[in-house]
């Protein structure tokens, strides 16, 4: 477990390294995943020590939403006087975002003629 926790640590550290050296807009740990799932595919997928510390870490996974959930929780008055901005805001960004995407997915997917 040990080297494969240290494995993942490796490649988000590497990650980071690479995207401050090149001075990216991608964050560091997502480097890192790319990282790790080009070291993946080179090694024809995860070991066995890999794959159990992955599952490990899924069990726990629902965690990393607590201190997002407080967040939300701490700023609830804000919320509350926003509202009818936010209820505005997250439909119409969702069209958006899913009108752009679709237009832009049939642009690209037309065959050059």
């Amino acid at each position: 477990m040990v080297r494969a926790f240290t494995i993942l640590l490796l490649c988000q550290l590497a990650g980071t390294v690479v995207q401050q050296a090149l001075g990216l807009p991608i964050p560091g740990p997502v480097m890192g995943l790319v990282l790790l799932l080009a070291l993946l595919v080179w090694r024809g997928g995860p070991g066995q020590i890999l794959h159990e510390t992955a599952n490990g870490f899924l069990k726990y996974l629902g965690l990393l939403f607590v201190p997002a959930g407080v967040g939300v929780v701490t700023e609830l008055q804000e919320l509350r006087a926003n509202a009818i901005a936010i209820a505005i805001a997250i439909p119409v960004s969702t069209i958006l975002g899913l009108a752009v995407t679709g237009a832009l997915m049939q642009k690209l997917a037309k065959p050059n003629a």
